[in-house]
Formats: structure tokens, sequence, C-alpha cells
């Protein structure tokens, strides 16, 4: 399969036949390059107060999701095909919890320098701390929902610094 001239210089992933390939970043500089992406969870009052009060059965949720989403952002080339292995010098993850509205807000950041982003990095420390709260408390509430993973911000590179922020749900 070939590519149109002007398409296979718009997809970075694909060489002029169409095969897949890894972007090859030797010529790039290395820069400070941060990331970071934020993930929520919304699930049950109930549910939210047993966690603040640690007693969800599996152990001490909040934590086990740190763990998780630092180890997830470390494990990401294993995870997602064609990302580049960073040498990662700080991954930073933040939980605040929303009562009211019963949401978990995660906060993550993910800082190289390097020749590449952190994005993938941080999104993927977000979402699996995420997960690891799913599975840490599905059997207390199945109701558990997880929303609005994104990156909200970055740094670094040929764009400099590029902020998002989505549009508030509906439900």
């Amino acid at each position: 399969m070939s590519l149109p001239e002007e398409r296979s210089s718009e997809l970075s992933h694909v060489d002029r036949a169409g095969h897949v390939r890894m972007v090859d970043v030797s010529e790039k500089a290395e820069t400070l390059r941060e990331a970071i992406a934020r993930a929520r969870v919304r699930l049950q009052s109930r549910t939210l107060a047993l966690i603040e009060q640690n007693q969800i059965a599996k152990g001490n949720v909040l934590e086990v999701a740190r763990i998780a989403a630092i180890m997830a952002a470390k494990a990401t080339p294993q995870l997602i095909p064609l990302c580049h292995p960073l040498p990662l010098t700080h991954v930073g993850v933040t939980f605040e919890l929303q009562r009211e509205q019963g949401l978990i807000l995660i906060e993550t950041s993910a800082r190289t320098t390097y020749k590449t982003g952190v994005e993938v990095e941080a999104l993927t420390a977000a979402t699996v701390a995420a997960l690891t709260i799913y599975d840490m408390c599905k059997a207390v509430d199945p109701t558990i929902t997880l929303e609005q993973a994104y990156v909200a911000r970055k740094s670094g590179g040929q764009h400099g610094v590029v902020e998002f922020t989505p549009e508030a749900p509906t439900r």
C-alpha cells in the first residue's frame, strides 16, 4: 500500500510505503520536556468515604494508585507501540477528592530532558491510576466510571507550551 506524497509527510509514524515506523529522533536536540495529564473517577459518595477512611478491603486505594501511576509512566514504551523509552527524571501524582460531586480528580506530571515529549507517559500514569482505583473499589461500587483523561499542559520541544482544558461533560 502506498500513501500519497502529501499524506505521508503528515504521518510521522508511517513511511512513504505505508509501513509503520518508529520516528527517528537522533538529530533532535535534548530539551527539558514536561507534561501534566488529568483524569477523573466518578463513584458513589459511600465509596469515596470508604477510601477517605482507608476502609477498602484491598488497602490504601490512593497510595496504591500513586504507585501504579508511577510504574505505568515508566513502563509506557512496553504498553504503547512505537513510543520511545525515555529517561524520566520525575513522575508526580496528586489526588483531589470532591465529595459533593462524587469525584476523584487525578493529576500526573512527567519530566525528562530528552529529544521527545512526555505527554503519553503522563497520560498513561493518569489513566492507570484511575484503573487502579476502579480495580480496588469495584467490589463495593460497580458503578464507578472513568472520565475525561487528557493532557492538560505540555512544554518543551518545538511547540513550546501548550495548554488544554476540556469542556465540562454533560450527563
